[in-house]
């Protein structure tokens, strides 16, 4: 089962109010049941290929486990975080900033860890202002869309150049203009124009979409600020449910990950066109989904060698 939610700021709480609700009125899980949540970008493309294909089912199914599978969109790694903390979600993804952050708070409780990598891909921060150049030229008239302000990757990563320009003590000046907003309605907000959103922190494919109109331009690459390609985003789930599941975790998602591995070596084409039926992107957009699925595909090896040396 797929549940999609689609929903500008405002309603971000309620919506994830309601989706703790549904999940969490089952009760506690039992081995063969598994709830994930994934956001919106190709960054996720390897969760895509895995739910395409139904490689978790298949795998569980080679344990002699028929596992049932519930995905769930949603944007913003704190309504994330939330759902993964009351129980509501299993396995989350999110930026690694926001999975640090969870991680180090639920030392000792939840115990919070990290299962894999997805991607290393760059991230753009974007404007329709022709008069921000560089992040100095931001003003309090100025609306920046984040997916999670305050804690997700693309806020994390403004902070940290926003330290190198203006200070330490002054990482955190352009919070105030920062606003949660999810990709999708970001990227029609900045190509739209006339709306207070200006200015979007970007993912692929949205960047590149949005990079299209002649009116948006790019202020910087989160490869900039981090000095070259960093990882993007992870997967990760509570100690619980990994010592509780070891058939549906880390066994048939683990095996399911590197499944997708062979099958983005083997079959990028292919993987491609399921990002582009998934994603709904433009065929002018499949090379740049090609280029990110090969950066996928090192980063999610680098992560399994790791995993399986230890």
């Amino acid at each position: 089962m797929t549940t999609t939610f689609h929903r500008p700021a405002l309603t971000v709480l309620a919506a994830t109010l309601g989706l703790f609700g549904a999940l969490l009125s089952s009760g506690v899980q039992a081995e063969g049941k598994i709830s994930i949540a994934q956001q919106f970008g190709i960054g996720y493309l390897i969760l895509d290929v895995v739910r395409d294909q139904k490689l978790i089912e298949k795998h569980g199914k080679e344990q002699g486990l028929d596992i049932k599978v519930d995905w769930n969109s949603i944007s913003g790694a704190t309504a994330m975080n939330e759902a993964l903390l009351a129980g509501a979600l299993d396995v989350v993804s999110a930026g690694v900033p926001p999975m640090l952050t969870v991680w180090d708070r639920t030392k000792g409780k939840q115990n919070v860890k990290a299962i894999a990598s997805l991607g290393s891909m760059p991230n753009y921060l974007l404007t329709n202002n022709p008069n921000v150049k560089t992040i100095k030229d931001f003003t309090d008239k100025d609306r920046i869309a984040v997916p999670a302000a305050g804690v997700g990757f693309q806020s994390r990563t403004l902070q940290i150049e926003t330290a190198k320009v203006f200070g330490n003590d002054n990482y955190k000046k352009f919070d105030n203009i920062s606003v949660s907003l999810a990709h999708p309605d970001a990227t029609a907000a900045l190509l739209a124009g006339g709306s207070e959103i200006n200015s979007h922190f970007s993912s692929p494919p949205f960047q590149y979409q949005a990079l299209e109109n002649p009116n948006v331009h790019k202020v910087l690459s989160s490869y900039d600020v981090l000095g070259g390609q960093a990882t993007f985003n992870v997967l990760y789930t509570t100690e619980k449910f990994h010592d509780e599941n070891p058939k549906t975790l880390p066994n048939s998602l683990e095996d399911s990950l590197i499944q997708v591995s062979e099958i983005l070596r083997c079959a990028s084409a292919t993987a491609s066109e399921t990002g582009d039926n998934l994603e709904g992107l433009k065929r002018d957009l499949a090379f740049s989904v090609v280029h990110l699925i090969n950066m996928a595909k090192a980063e999610l090896e680098r992560s399994l060698e790791c995993v399986q040396s230890h």
